[in-house]
């Protein structure tokens, strides 16, 4: 839009509220040199760009303003403070209208798996800063991360705080290129944790915004396992919103680069358990090869893995193999091996003791066993303990089930306290 055409645009927007505009070309071009318009004008300069009035955060201009029609910044050597500037923007809850469409997800995946990997750009302008601090910032994620899950839901606050001064290093200090390196895998690290913060609350749009610039905070690093285990996670959220064929391009995407066992294993599990759910009977080889393919990468898999990646152990193969073997109708197997798998899970994991809870109750109520499967109040008591609503859905979703089965034992306390 030219300068004529946006304050042609402003003086429409004010007469259509009964009011008048003295916006020219030229006080357009001071806006473009840094003059910061008044939040009357903001208002108009959004509805003339189509947008809503509620996108507007007049002390933030200009980045409150969009930088790309579908708010998904493509890779390239400086996209990374871009696609966390998007992330931080979307977290203002202004622009949660906004849904991402698998098709672009897709896209992005394919240009990541496509592309050589980008080398962190030095910033040559600013203020320089040093060794000392980028280690307390490294020192101080690392200790927000290993609160016990239900501590995690008191540290969102300070989270995004600390991806925000990282992401004001980035783009306005001087560092060398090993600190360089060490910033964009920081940024990466905390946008992911940001992002499963957002997912587990429900808040989708950001969620997914955070996993993106994470992705581009690794593409900069030159971490492909992180960049896969990234793709990895958005596939994941597909998938949970039933967006199987999208989560599948995407697994088939990261795992073309990602080279760690543990990684890998993590990727085939969720590959299994996103062609299980689409219901295609004919796609049974190939969950059965993704399993296999996932127990033999995590018999490979040492102690050095991926810190985002860490935590795969048996107890996650076993559950994540006994909910794809659910969705293939093996309904037997199925509850042994969820059932083995929540008993070797590690007390510290609440969250995923949680989210198998609830797949146990699923796999007992294939069985027309309610009695047992009731024991999904445990899940409902400890997500409501520890913050997690993701996983009082995955309950509320089983509740209709349980409906056949309301004098059942067991089942007239759960529906009370879902009640409650």
């Amino acid at each position: 839009m030219s300068q004529e055409a946006l304050a042609a645009g402003v003086q429409a927007a004010a007469r259509r509220q009964g009011l008048r505009s003295g916006t020219d070309r030229m006080r357009v071009r001071k806006w473009e040199r840094g003059v910061q318009p008044s939040e009357e004008s903001q208002a108009y300069i959004a509805e003339a760009l189509g947008w809503p009035a509620d996108i507007v955060c007049a002390n933030d201009w200009p980045n409150w303003l969009p930088l790309t029609a579908d708010s998904v910044i493509p890779f390239g050597p400086h996209s990374s403070v871009p696609a966390l500037r998007e992330a931080l923007r979307t977290a203002m809850e202004r622009r949660t209208f906004f849904a991402i469409s698998g098709a672009t997800l897709s896209a992005l995946a394919a240009d990541w798996a496509a592309g050589p990997t980008s080398a962190a750009v030095q910033a040559h302008d600013g203020k320089p800063i040093g060794e000392d601090l980028v280690a307390f910032l490294e020192d101080t994620t690392q200790q927000l991360a290993a609160h016990a899950t239900e501590q995690r839901q008191h540290t969102a606050t300070l989270l995004d705080a600390h991806l925000s001064t990282v992401t004001e290093v980035l783009e306005h200090s001087r560092y060398t290129p090993a600190l360089g390196l060490r910033l964009h895998t920081l940024a990466a690290s905390l946008a992911q944790t940001v992002a499963w913060h957002r997912f587990d609350l429900g808040r989708h749009t950001h969620a997914t915004q955070n996993w993106i610039a994470a992705l581009h905070n690794a593409h900069a690093a030159g971490d492909e396992d992180m960049g896969a285990g990234l793709l990895g996670d958005l596939a994941y959220q597909a998938a949970w919103r039933r967006d199987h064929a999208t989560a599948a391009r995407i697994l088939n995407h990261a795992l073309t680069r990602a080279g760690n066992p543990a990684a890998r294993c993590l990727l085939q599990l969720r590959l299994a358990r996103t062609l299980a759910a689409r219901g295609d009977r004919s796609e049974r080889r190939a969950v059965l090869r993704a399993l296999a393919a996932a127990e033999q990468h995590l018999s490979d898999a040492g102690t050095e893995r991926p810190a985002w990646c860490a935590w795969v152990s048996e107890a996650d193969l076993a559950v994540d193999s006994g909910q794809a073997l659910l969705d293939l109708g093996d309904t037997g197997r199925a509850h042994q091996l969820i059932t083995e798998g929540e008993r070797l899970l590690p007390a510290a994991r609440d969250k995923t003791r949680g989210v198998f809870f609830a797949y146990r109750a699923a796999s007992y109520l294939d069985l027309k066993e309610p009695e047992p499967a009731a024991a999904a109040a445990q899940s409902l008591i400890l997500a409501r303990r520890i913050g997690a609503p993701r996983c009082v859905n995955l309950v509320n979703d089983l509740l209709p089930r349980f409906q056949p089965y309301a004098r059942a034992e067991g089942v007239p306390e759960l529906l009370q306290l879902a009640a409650a």
